[in-house]
């Protein structure tokens, strides 16, 4: 869903294990790496987007995992000119997401990445939780710092530093659910 601002709304998940890394996917048959996410349709709220992603991306149920927090805000980017579709309408100028934090309560072994017919990613792997700022595409990095500077709290109950190299201040904090 395509708001007046052009911008889609989406959810991102950011999944987390008991050693506090998260879940890194590969999208498929591209040398590119990102966190779970998906548009929010026409009379979809925010979380029962959240649950069709998780088990259309990445296989898992909402019984497999627990919600911990959210973003209280949108967070936007906006996609570089060769990405807009011009013919598009109404034309989509870049995304607002609200992002979830959810801890894995089962085994690896139900990650599964093709139980939906529209295949996102081929590929995951456990990273350290800052690892994904360096690893998204350039013009998602601003989006990915903020979400994670404001769940890192929740996540490492305030005892995790935010690493020098994010030098940008933390514009809010995650709502702990």
């Amino acid at each position: 869903m395509i708001d007046s601002d052009g911008y889609r709304a989406n959810v991102g998940i950011v999944i987390t294990n008991e050693k506090k890394q998260i879940l890194l996917a590969k999208r498929f048959k591209q040398d590119a790496w990102q966190l779970p996410q998906g548009g929010i349709d026409k009379d979809e709220s925010e979380l029962d987007a959240l649950y069709r992603e998780l088990e259309e991306e990445v296989g898992l149920s909402s019984a497999q995992v627990t919600l911990l927090a959210k973003t209280p805000k949108w967070l936007r980017y906006e996609l570089p000119l060769e990405h807009i579709r011009r013919r598009q309408k109404p034309k989509c100028i870049g995304q607002k997401q609200v992002w979830f934090l959810l801890k894995l309560d089962s085994s690896d072994d139900h990650i599964s990445l093709d139980l939906h017919n529209d295949i996102e990613f081929d590929d995951w792997k456990w990273v350290d939780y800052w690892r994904p700022v360096d690893e998204v595409i350039k013009f998602k990095r601003e989006v990915y710092e903020d979400m994670l500077k404001a769940l890192a709290p929740i996540l490492f109950n305030n005892e995790h530093s935010i690493p020098t190299k994010l030098s940008r201040p933390l514009q809010f904090s995650a709502i702990k659910l």
